[in-house]
């Protein structure tokens, strides 16, 4: 085990620290197939008799598992360094699958929630941090476009797993025995693409540097050269505003994502533009691209412009877009798809520039920690969004409502969250010098390699 020690990660001289991204990426395109969780509804609704509700508890306990194990596990993350971290992750996530297989296979659909939702939901977590800190120490000067190449991973997995995982329902079928021998193979495979990130990765040596680049701080009155530990992060109001803001964004987003594939074919379901099943999973793959895309595009804007103005953005255009989806949504079906695309690309590019938005208000002593505990946001909006959505959805189909007028309703709630969540960030100032930790005495070693 002292292979995985963070001791054993220490960067060597002349080492490249573009090998980072790739590593962290190994990790994040695997736990991303989470995103792809609404391609395994409908046939676990037929096969074990499902509500759209209870269909959608593995993926709402995950992602309550990934907030709770990155707030918990953080301080351990930045102890024991990124390859313990993505090693923890890959038998979580990849358990996590097997006991999934199993719950599958015999019908004990609990099973399915326990493997799926808590053992692969701290996968989740653990995998989805380790990297950031690691990334932000090795690109102080280009944080959000850091942050945003190993956060774009996590958006474009269900890129690779809609398809992937459509095409083997397909080929082993939509029954028990199919979805079982699906989540097998998921389970396999995903074990050993992210061992390829617990090799590749490294840590900077302390106090390292980029030879002759500086941080680009493009809204220096937010930005600070303080730095502040997690523990007094948690008592400041920047904190929890820039939480507000996270679970807001987050859940108008992932309710939309969680329920695409059956929305896009409610919404057109009887019309010369009806949705058939390979199209919806290709929707869901579009979606995916534009949560990828928008990692990486608006979390590299956002060191030109500045956290808050990009937040300013995603919050405000956002809104936009869902009041266009609920008024005018199935009049036009290159609309709907044109509005949901922009919608997720702000809810990708949301994630990726919050851990650069933390650098900036806390400096990055322990910005992983802090980032973690952040991910709490993502936890409660991660039951929020799809209990929003589902649960309208089928009190309307109960009240023998179909279609659009499924959705009229929680898109309005959606609408009025991200207003909530732009005036939180309207309150973001910057963080008192109470809360900074003192000074250290430390000389930064410049290296020449970058």
């Amino acid at each position: 085990m002292n292979y995985l020690d963070r001791s054993r990660t220490v960067a060597p001289p002349g080492w490249s620290r573009w090998l980072v991204p790739p590593a962290a990426l190994a990790v994040h395109l695997s736990i991303g197939q989470a995103y792809a969780w609404s391609v395994f509804k409908p046939p676990l609704e037929s096969a074990l008799d499902l509500s759209g509700t209870a269909s959608a508890l593995p993926f709402q306990l995950g992602i309550v598992m990934l907030g709770l194990s990155a707030a918990f596990g953080g301080t351990l993350v930045e102890r024991n360094g990124p390859r313990w971290a993505m090693f923890v992750s890959l038998v979580c996530f990849s358990s996590g699958f097997l006991v999934a297989a199993l719950g599958a296979s015999t019908g004990q659909y609990w099973l399915v929630v326990l493997g799926y939702g808590f053992i692969g939901g701290i996968g989740l977590g653990i995998g989805y941090i380790a990297p950031v800190s690691t990334l932000i120490k090795w690109f102080p000067d280009r944080p959000g476009m850091a942050t945003g190449i190993a956060i774009m991973g996590f958006g474009g997995g269900a890129l690779i797993a809609s398809p992937w995982s459509t095409a083997m329902l397909d080929g082993f079928g939509a029954d028990r025995s199919g979805i079982a021998t699906a989540f097998l193979v998921h389970g396999v495979v995903y074990a050993a693409f992210m061992a390829l990130g617990v090799v590749l990765v490294r840590v900077p040596p302390d106090g390292w540097l980029p030879a002759g680049r500086q941080p680009r701080q493009k809204t220096r009155g937010l930005v600070t050269t303080a730095q502040v530990s997690a523990r007094n992060a948690l008592r400041t109001p920047q904190f929890w505003c820039l939480w507000v803001v996270l679970c807001m964004n987050v859940t108008a987003g992932i309710g939309v994502l969680e329920k695409a594939a059956p929305m896009i074919t409610d919404f057109f379901a009887g019309t010369s533009a009806a949705v058939s099943t390979s199209a919806a999973a290709g929707f869901v793959a579009l979606l995916s691209l534009a949560n990828m895309a928008g990692r990486i595009l608006w979390s590299s804007t956002s060191d030109l412009i500045g956290r808050k103005n990009m937040y300013r953005v995603y919050l405000g255009a956002g809104a936009l877009m869902y009041i266009l989806i609920a008024r005018l949504g199935n009049d036009s079906k290159p609309l709907f798809v044109c509005c949901a695309l922009v919608i997720l690309s702000f809810y990708g590019g949301g994630f990726a520039t919050a851990p650069a938005y933390l650098k900036d208000l806390f400096g990055t002593y322990q910005v992983g920690a802090i980032h973690g505990r952040l991910l709490t946001a993502w936890s409660t909006a991660g039951v929020l969004g799809p209990l929003i959505v589902n649960r309208f959805a089928d009190a309307g189909e109960r009240a023998g409502h179909s279609g659009p007028s499924l959705y009229t309703t929680s898109l309005t709630v959606m609408t009025v969250l991200l207003v909530v969540g732009f005036v939180a960030n309207e309150c973001i100032r910057p963080v008192h010098a109470r809360f900074h930790e003192a000074p250290e005495e430390r000389t930064p070693r410049v290296h020449q390699d970058s």
